[in-house]
């Protein structure tokens, strides 16, 4: 894990692990336990979590645009795929 640390290419694919994590934590557990077992705190929690993580996709993203010299297409893409739980650091998955 230490290893996606170092470039900014491999922060941008450990945080898209984390980021689509979150979303299927957010999506597989907290909204359950909100709406079955009227436990709103666990969607607050992992939320707020699941937020940080898509903004700072977001940012590392627009970062290895730049640094990379991505086209607008292939960013676009990053954005699409952001959707998607581990769409952009599926190797398969597209350029990113």
């Amino acid at each position: 894990m230490l290893a996606y640390l170092n470039t900014s290419l491999g922060r941008l694919r450990g945080i898209s692990i984390l980021e689509g994590l979150s979303l299927l934590v957010l999506l597989g557990i907290a909204m359950p336990l909100k709406y079955l077992a009227g436990q709103p705190e666990a969607v607050r929690i992992v939320g707020m979590a699941h937020g940080i993580f898509f903004i700072s996709y977001v940012l590392l993203l627009v970062q290895n645009t730049i640094e990379q010299g991505w086209s607008v297409g292939k960013a676009a893409l990053g954005l699409v795929l952001s959707v998607l739980p581990f769409g952009p650091s599926m190797p398969s998955g597209g350029c990113l």
